[in-house]
C-alpha cells in the first residue's frame, strides 16, 4: 500500500481534502489513510485528480506531417512506434486510451501487451480496423466494405477479434486525398447493420462523421459516438442530444493541421480541407453546447502535429470554445469513461475505482493548463512518473 498524503482531491464530484490510499491496482481509501503504509508520498498543496481518458487515438501514428507515409511500414515498425506513443501518453497523465483504427490486430495486441505487463502504457481499448467503403476515408489502414451484408461481416470480424468498440467511417475525411470531408460514404443502412452487429455483443460503436448528412445517418442508426462532427448543424446537435449520442470533438486534429500548414509538410489538400472545416467546427461547438450534447474528450492523437505526449492540450482547446474548466474535467474523466463502458471503474477518485491518478500543482477547475504538466502519474496502482 502507498498513500498520497495531504492533497486536495478533485474530480467530477467536487473537491475535498483527503489522503488517497492505493493497494495493488485499486483505490482502497479516500479520507483518513492508515498511519503506517508501505510508502507515503507527500502531496501537500497539490491536487489529486483522475487520470485522463482519451476516447480517440491512433496508436500507430506519430504526428508526422503526412500520416499516409506509414502505409508501407512493416508490422514491426508500427509496433515499435506504438510502444513509444503509449509511453508518451502515459507520461502525459493519460491512463486510458481508445484506439479507433489501426492496421490488422496492432491495437488489439497493444491492449493485451499493456494488460499483461509487456508494455508500459495506458489501458488500451481498441476497435481493431475501422470499417470504410472501398476507397473511402482511411482505406489504407481500414477494412473496406460495401453493402449491408459486407458491412455486417466486417463488423463481426472485428468483434471476433475481441474489439472493444466498432468504428465506421460515415463520411469522407481531411487526411484522405480525394475524399470529400463532409460527403456521406457508408450509408445509413450500412451503418445500421454495423450497429446491429455490435449491439448484439453489447459493444459500443463510433462513427467518423464530419458532414451533417453523415452525422444524422449515424445517429439515426444508433451509433454511440460521433467523432469530429465538424459540420454539425443545430438540427443534428438536437438529434444527438435527444438520442444521448456522445460527441468527441477532436479539436487538436484540426488545429494541428491548420497551424502547421504546408510549410511543415502537411499535404496541401489536407490543409485546404482543414481550413474549411475549422471555421464550421467552431459553430458546431456552439450548437452542441446549446443543445446539451454529451461531450467526451478525444484528440485523434497521431494525426499531423497532434502528438500523444500533448493529449492534455485538448482540454484547453475545449475551454477556449466554451466549456468550463469543470466541464472539461468531466469530459476527460467520467464522460469518456461512460462512453467507453468503464463507468464505475475509472474517472473518479473513489474507493473501489482503479488507481489511475494524476497529481497536479494547480486546481484544474481554475487552471486547465495544469493538466499539461502532471507532477506524478499513477496507472493501475503503479507510480510511473
Amino acid at each position: 500500500m502507498f498513500v498520497l498524503r495531504g492533497a486536495t482531491v478533485v474530480d467530477a464530484d467536487g473537491a475535498r481534502e483527503a489522503d488517497v490510499a492505493v493497494e495493488d491496482a485499486e483505490i482502497v481509501g479516500v479520507g483518513d489513510a492508515p498511519d503506517d503504509p508501505d510508502e507515503e508520498i507527500d502531496a501537500g498543496g497539490q491536487f489529486v485528480a483522475p487520470g485522463l481518458v482519451d476516447a480517440h487515438v491512433h496508436v500507430m501514428m506519430d504526428g508526422r506531417a503526412d500520416p499516409s507515409e506509414v502505409y508501407d511500414d512493416s508490422e514491426a515498425t508500427l509496433a515499435y512506434r506504438t510502444t513509444s506513443n503509449l509511453r508518451d501518453a502515459l507520461d502525459a497523465g493519460v491512463t486510458t486510451v481508445r484506439d479507433l483504427g489501426s492496421p490488422g490486430s496492432l491495437a488489439l495486441d497493444a491492449r493485451d501487451a499493456v494488460e499483461q505487463g509487456v508494455l508500459e502504457g495506458p489501458r488500451v481499448l481498441s476497435a481493431g480496423e475501422a470499417i470504410t467503403m472501398t476507397g473511402g476515408h482511411g482505406y489504407w489502414f481500414g477494412r473496406e466494405a460495401d453493402g449491408v451484408p459486407e458491412a455486417k461481416r466486417a463488423a463481426r470480424e472485428q468483434l471476433k477479434r475481441g474489439a472493444d468498440v466498432v468504428k465506421c467511417m460515415a463520411t469522407g475525411g481531411v487526411l484522405t486525398e480525394g475524399a470529400l470531408t463532409g460527403a456521406p460514404e457508408l450509408d445509413e443502412a450500412e451503418i445500421d447493420a454495423i450497429v446491429s452487429a455490435a449491439n448484439a455483443k453489447r459493444v459500443p460503436t463510433a462513427a467518423h462523421a464530419h458532414g451533417t448528412a453523415g452525422i444524422k445517418n449515424a445517429v439515426r442508426a444508433g451509433i454511440s459516438s460521433i467523432e469530429h462532427g465538424t459540420f454539425m448543424d443545430r438540427e443534428a446537435a438536437e438529434l444527438m442530444a435527444d438520442r444521448g449520442t456522445y460527441w468527441v470533438p477532436t479539436a487538436k486534429a484540426l488545429y494541428g493541421i491548420v497551424e502547421a500548414g504546408t510549410e511543415k509538410g502537411v499535404p496541401e489538400f489536407a490543409v485546404e480541407k482543414a481550413e474549411e472545416a475549422i471555421e464550421a467546427w467552431a459553430d458546431a461547438f456552439d450548437y452542441a453546447l446549446d443543445a446539451g450534447v454529451p461531450i467526451a474528450m478525444g484528440t485523434d492523437a497521431g494525426t499531423p502535429f497532434n502528438h500523444h505526449r500533448d493529449i492534455p492540450e485538448e482540454l484547453e482547446l475545449m475551454v477556449d470554445h466554451g466549456l468550463s474548466e469543470e466541464q472539461a474535467l468531466e469530459s476527460a474523466t467520467v464522460n469518456s469513461a461512460d462512453l467507453l463502458g468503464l463507468d464505475g471503474e475509472v474517472g473518479l477518485v473513489e474507493e473501489g475505482y482503479r488507481a489511475d491518478l494524476v497529481v497536479l500543482d494547480s486546481d484544474p477547475r481554475s487552471d486547465v493548463t495544469t493538466w499539461q504538466s502532471p507532477a506524478r502519474v499513477v496507472a493501475g496502482g503503479t507510480v510511473v512518473r
